[in-house]
């Protein structure tokens, strides 16, 4: 009997764990390797480059960049504490434009918290105003029967309720629901390969709210979200173990981390899905500042929630900055692409050589060098999107689709994705 006792409790404890959400260990060197793409970016101070998505990434890391931290922080606060008060205080219009967006104030808030600061003080109640209007604001365009869409995201008002959550900070129960609703409704939820992304951010909202007891009058709703938004984000799971796309796995494990889920699958479904980002990762997939941020936390078992109660005394690696040598006598090999705007009249297509390992980005630059072709970009946390091809903008609802041919939507950016030799990049107007 008593060994029949030990093997029904191995059995039950390993049922247990099977319902846990664990990823296999990535080599240290590859996750180093991530890590030292960040510093580059942590050297690029100005107001328009800083990211606190990058500086929340490193925190919830097992990777550390020392004095860099420190810096970007001081510089992050310069730039938005400043700015708002430079613009509460002033109708210049230079002050305004200075003023970071709610896509920025979010993560700037989950920033204060990776290094285990409330938000706090004048300048402090300012950003968490700002941020409660704007959950205000969308919650309105939503409309009291749902029949709306937020200006902006559901991304986005998930972002927001997170980051004044792990602050603390309540919303109105009608904001929450609006959220609940969203999910238990899969209400304009789909966007693409977004999809994905935006229900864990939701569910990482919603378990913030568990966690912390807010919205308490919510509580039921919350709990059957929860489960909600991790059932659907393990029925998205690819043959390959993404979850939706290889950029979107990260979030998603974020979130299936947080809470086990009962039945069997979800171990199996997270080993596969670390395997497969283990081999991206190898494969030089994740180059992206944004993508990288939100892949470093999951690879350290963390994720946004943790930054309730951030350890900030947690030992870390140090990182080292990488100097990459070039032969000045190597000549670069040239790519030919083919670029094409069919929805613009007439047409437009053109074949452009750029160096190999050449950006999209390169390619659209190198294509208004030629003339006949001509575009412009708005900076984002994930980078330049474009707003405006041969001078057609992208109107509400609609956005410049990235498509390899034939029909292939790009998963990367403009200034992440590099075309091979041959290929055909197609710029697609479509409404979402």
């Amino acid at each position: 009997m008593g060994h029949l006792g030990a093997l029904l409790f191995l059995l039950g404890a390993l049922g247990a764990l099977a319902d846990i959400c664990s990823i296999p260990e990535v080599d240290s060197k590859l996750v180093q390797g991530l890590g030292q793409h960040l510093l580059p970016w942590m050297d690029q101070l100005s107001p328009e480059h800083l990211n606190p998505s990058i500086y929340v990434g490193l925190r919830l890391s097992s990777l550390e960049a020392g004095d860099k931290e420190t810096l970007y922080l001081h510089s992050l606060k310069l730039s938005y504490q400043q700015s708002l008060l430079g613009s509460a205080t002033s109708n210049d219009n230079n002050d305004s434009q200075a003023k970071p967006s709610v896509g920025q104030l979010a993560p700037y808030l989950l920033a204060l918290r990776a290094n285990c600061e409330f938000v706090g003080g004048r300048k402090g109640d300012r950003l968490v105003s700002q941020l409660k209007r704007f959950l205000e604001d969308e919650k309105r365009a939503i409309g009291y029967n749902h029949q709306g869409r937020p200006h902006t995201s559901y991304y986005q008002y998930g972002l927001s309720i997170l980051a004044l959550c792990v602050h603390q900070k309540r919303v109105h129960d009608s904001v929450v629901g609006k959220l609940l609703y969203a999910v238990e409704h899969d209400h304009h939820l789909h966007q693409g390969h977004l999809s994905v992304d935006t229900l864990a951010m939701a569910g990482l909202a919603f378990t913030c709210l568990k966690r912390s007891n807010l919205n308490t009058d919510q509580s039921n709703r919350i709990n059957l979200a929860i489960r909600t938004v991790q059932e659907k984000i393990l029925k998205a799971q690819t043959p390959e173990g993404h979850f939706g796309n290889v950029y979107s796995t990260p979030l998603a494990l974020q979130l299936l981390m947080t809470s086990p889920v009962p039945g069997v699958e979800l171990g199996r479904a997270c080993l596969n899905a670390g395997a497969a980002l283990s081999a991206s990762v190898q494969n030089g997939a994740f180059q992206n500042a944004l993508m990288i941020s939100q892949l470093l936390p999951a690879l350290n078992h963390k994720s946004y929630v943790d930054l309730i109660s951030p350890d900030c005394l947690a030992p870390r690696v140090m990182l080292e900055q990488t100097v990459e040598s070039f032969s000045q006598s190597q000549v670069p090999e040239v790519i030919h692409v083919t670029l094409k705007v069919p929805s613009v009249w007439p047409p437009y297509r053109h074949f452009i050589s750029v160096p190999a390992g050449s950006s999209l980005e390169d390619v659209l630059k190198k294509a208004q060098e030629l003339g006949g072709f001509m575009y412009e970009t708005k900076a984002s946390l994930s980078g330049p999107y474009l707003t405006s091809v041969m001078g057609k903008e992208a109107e509400e609802r609609e956005f410049w689709q990235l498509i390899q041919a034939p029909d292939t939507p790009l998963q990367q950016g403009i200034a992440d994705y590099r075309p091979k030799n041959g290929e055909t990049i197609e710029l697609r107007l479509v409404v979402w």
